[in-house]
């Protein structure tokens, strides 16, 4: 029944989405949203784009104080008691996202059923449920913010709110997957799920490579197959697993396959149904309206978004979206190719303000992800995490790019591992490559090696230590850059 289900949104993408914002406008135009921009006469999504302006979270955060205080019928219109708790890649203010019934049930967990139903229609014998499904999750306690809002990262929400079933199919056991010490809880994951029979992985790359590192440890083995045979499946997301892929395949030791998901705070938008895919599969059907941004729209006064039947191949676009939750119109602030249109899947390439323009280079993420896999592989490397950032022009120089990086295996020569770096961004971003012209108006890269251990400690000084918080790339600025050299120059 699903796999027919999830044919016929995958065959007819632009009907389910127009069928997705009727319903969306229908149940909320009697909520405060809704009058205020008088949904009960929007018939079209023209008339929606006209009335409604695009939000970011600021716009919406006087709505979302009501609903955390309890106020019903504001942005959605069924009681809005959990909201995943998101720290934003590198802004210091916490945002909340709320999560309604419908959030949970039409979309994340429907999303997750479809990865796994498509997962299984493509490998018949798989033996993936006769065994646990390890997820490492976010390391925030569940809060209660008064007698009936609470809240957490998103992993936290989504476990506390899994049917009684899909407890039998997880390991660790809850308390575990909960603890707010990141130490701890890697010790304990590591103890307990090393005894159990692991079938499949989900987590961020950076921390399910430490938590395998530790069992190996503590088992005595050089693979992970050697803990467990039976593992078959590892999905990831929240960062490009590009830079990750061989030192997965070499701690793991044998064959399983790889599965990318877009599975955010605001929601579960896409997943990869099969592991050659180029791109992620997008969800149309699960509550999520989808308007699509051209980049260079940012920043307008108006900026006017385009729909599936429009977006092109390899075009960056910023996600819009509109959902079960009361996001109205909101951007994400991810930006995405479209790697397919029929069917339509997905890369995530970045961030609306994580790049380095500094020169009208216009290097974004998904160039840097590639240029240091090929210069890691070149060099005979193994990156474990880096941040990058420009060095504006002065007197005494011309203008460059800083990048802190941190090594697994460090290359035996650095000089060498920065050219091939370079001459991957020239090959890949052409923009860069004519900045990069006779070093004119930009010089070559300039590489410090990290000392092990600097990027945790970066994000233990922030509080996001552990689960799904991540290293931001890229950045126009230079306060990632100086707070990281910081704790390396201790």
């Amino acid at each position: 029944m699903r796999v027919w289900r999830i044919k016929n949104w995958t065959n007819h993408p632009v009907a389910s989405q127009r069928e997705v914002l009727q319903d969306l406008v229908s149940a909320a135009q009697y909520t405060d949203f809704g009058k205020k921009y008088n949904f009960s006469s929007l018939f079209s999504v023209k008339e929606f784009k006209l009335k409604v302006p695009i939000h970011e979270y600021e716009d919406l955060l006087p709505y979302i104080e009501r609903m955390m205080e309890g106020e019903d019928n504001v942005l959605w219109n069924t009681p809005v008691k959990w909201f995943a708790k998101s720290s934003g890649t590198s802004g210091k203010k916490s945002k909340f996202i709320p999560v309604s019934e419908e959030s949970l049930q039409e979309n994340h967990f429907k999303a997750s059923k479809d990865v796994l139903t498509s997962y299984y229609n493509n490998f018949p014998s798989s033996d993936l449920l006769t065994g646990k499904g390890l997820v490492i999750g976010g390391s925030h306690q569940v809060n209660q913010l008064n007698d009936e809002i609470q809240y957490g990262d998103l992993s936290a929400v989504l476990m506390q709110n899994t049917p009684f079933w899909g407890q039998w199919l997880r390991t660790p056991e809850l308390s575990v997957a909960l603890l707010d010490d990141w130490g701890e809880k890697l010790e304990k994951l590591a103890q307990t799920t090393s005894e159990e029979n692991v079938t499949s992985l989900a987590g961020v790359p950076t921390w399910t490579l430490l938590l395998l590192k530790r069992i190996l440890e503590i088992k005595k083995k050089k693979t992970i197959k050697e803990v467990w045979p039976n593992l078959e499946l590892y999905i990831n997301g929240g960062v490009s697993f590009v830079p990750y892929r061989e030192q997965f395949e070499k701690i793991i030791g044998g064959p399983i396959s790889y599965l990318e998901i877009y599975n955010a705070s605001e929601g579960f938008f896409a997943g990869q149904d099969k592991p050659e895919d180029d791109g992620m599969k997008l969800f149309t059907e699960h509550g999520i309206f989808y308007e699509f941004l051209p980049v260079e729209e940012y920043g307008k006064p108006h900026p006017s978004t385009i729909g599936l039947d429009k977006v092109q191949l390899g075009k960056n676009y910023a996600l819009v979206i509109s959902t079960t939750g009361g996001l109205w119109r909101y951007l994400v602030g991810d930006t995405i190719k479209f790697t397919s249109i029929n069917p339509y899947r997905i890369k995530v390439t970045g961030r609306l303000k994580h790049y380095i323009n500094a020169f009208g280079e216009e290097v974004i993420v998904d160039n840097t992800d590639k240029a240091i896999s090929l210069a890691a592989k070149e060099s005979g490397a193994i990156v474990t995490d880096y941040t990058a950032a420009p060095i504006y022009f002065s007197d005494e120089n011309n203008g460059a790019h800083e990048w802190l990086i941190e090594f697994e295996k460090e290359p035996k020569d650095l000089v060498f591992f920065r050219d091939r770096l370079d001459h991957a961004l020239k090959t890949i971003n052409s923009d860069y490559e004519a900045k990069r012209h006779k070093d004119i108006a930009l010089g070559p890269p300039k590489i410090l090696a990290l000392q092990k251990g600097t990027f945790n400690k970066w994000l233990q000084s922030k509080g996001r230590i552990g689960g799904q918080h991540k290293i931001p790339r890229l950045s126009n600025e230079r306060n990632i850059i100086h707070e990281v050299l910081a704790i390396h120059n201790r």
